[in-house]
């Protein structure tokens, strides 16, 4: 979907206001499922011109041997971006793994993203080069869950983010990712009930910009709930003629559009975008600056996209860990042994692609940045 600025975009009251904040697990440790020192060092992500150059020409072989093609999430870490044949966000991701042909599909996300590509294209072979890499807002909600939620609300119609389990969204009507969230809803007949999971502050976007009638699952995103609002005047002021770029899931959008309707905050200067429609609008602030709210991996793609704008993170330690254990080295392991393949069951994948695919055909995104 085409970005909307805060300012523009009229909002509707919010039943989402007088909720607590949500109170979840959050992810503290490196999950089960690894092989030994495997994802975890990040280190090995810097290195020479030269060192990149030799690694990423094996990577490139490796992958037409195999008939592969890699999809790296805008999260990753530089070297994974670089030599992924596609990067970009959820939705463009999960379009590219279902259109695509090739024989593999290595996946350079979270566990999530490489079951949504093996639902979208079953007869391919998917794989995780890490599989611990998980999602902490993910095993926020289990399919048993929103069984008794729907059951709490008859008629009701759930609406899955994507950051979902293939279980999770088997139970669900439809998905949406934060790039076509809000059409999605638009999309629902007005006469019946939201049930959306898992994310709440995605989920109160959603009513902002709807006025529909939404029930939210009280999840969060351990990475983004944890940039702190607090900063964001004291930095706004202090950058007087930045951008703000939000990601909808974190915990300061609600903060930043607080002051945008009391008026501290120029309605220009404040955008809730998803990780691909911020790579946009960074090819149109020149030599601008942007603060951006959500993990740092972005900020490559961004100052990839316009290498003139200063592009800094609202919050320096907004690092996913999960997003970071697939490293150079396990990449191209995966690509040389064919670990670890994705499966799930067909008749979860045949109820989850039913959703997955409504979801794919609602609304535009931001294109996926391609290999030249």
């Amino acid at each position: 979907m085409t970005a909307r600025d805060v300012a523009a975009a009229p909002r509707a009251p919010s039943p989402a206001q007088s909720l607590p904040r949500p109170r979840v697990r959050r992810a503290t440790a490196v999950p089960p499922g690894e092989g030994p020192g495997e994802g975890r060092d990040e280190g090995a992500a810097a290195g020479s011109a030269a060192e990149f150059t030799a690694w990423s020409k094996e990577v490139r072989s490796l992958a037409e041997r195999n008939g592969a093609i890699i999809l790296a999430h805008n999260y990753q870490l530089p070297w994974i971006q670089d030599v992924a044949d596609h990067v970009g966000d959820s939705l463009a991701l999960s379009r590219i793994a279902a259109a695509s042909d090739a024989r593999t599909i290595v996946f350079c996300g979270v566990h999530f993203m490489a079951e949504t590509a093996k639902i979208l294209a079953p007869e391919r072979t998917v794989l995780l080069p890490v599989l611990g890499a998980g999602c902490s807002l993910a095993d926020t909600v289990t399919a048993e869950q929103v069984e008794s939620w729907r059951a709490e609300h008859p008629g009701g119609l759930v609406v899955a983010y994507v950051n979902t389990s293939a279980a999770v969204k088997a139970q669900s009507d439809i998905c949406c990712t934060s790039a076509n969230a809000v059409e999605v809803v638009r999309s629902l007949p007005e006469d019946r009930d939201i049930l959306f999971l898992p994310d709440f502050f995605l989920g109160s976007h959603v009513i902002r910009e709807t006025g529909r009638n939404v029930q939210l699952w009280m999840g969060e995103c351990h990475v983004h709930a944890g940039i702190d609002p607090a900063g964001l005047r004291r930095r706004m002021d202090l950058e007087p003629d930045a951008e703000l770029l939000i990601h909808p899931e974190c915990g300061c959008s609600s903060a930043a559009l607080s002051l945008v309707d009391s008026g501290e905050l120029p309605a220009d200067r404040a955008r809730l975008l998803s990780t691909g429609a911020m790579v946009e609008r960074a090819r149109e602030i020149g030599r601008g600056t942007a603060l951006v709210a959500t993990e740092t991996g972005i900020l490559h793609q961004l100052r990839r996209a316009n290498p003139d704008g200063d592009f800094r993170a609202l919050d320096d330690s907004a690092v996913c860990h999960f997003m970071k254990m697939i490293t150079p080295q396990a990449l191209v392991e995966s690509l040389r042994t064919g670990r670890h393949e994705i499966d799930v069951d067909r008749e979860t994948a045949k109820r989850a692609a039913r959703a997955v695919q409504r979801m794919i055909e609602i609304g535009q995104t931001a294109p996926a940045v391609s290999r030249s």
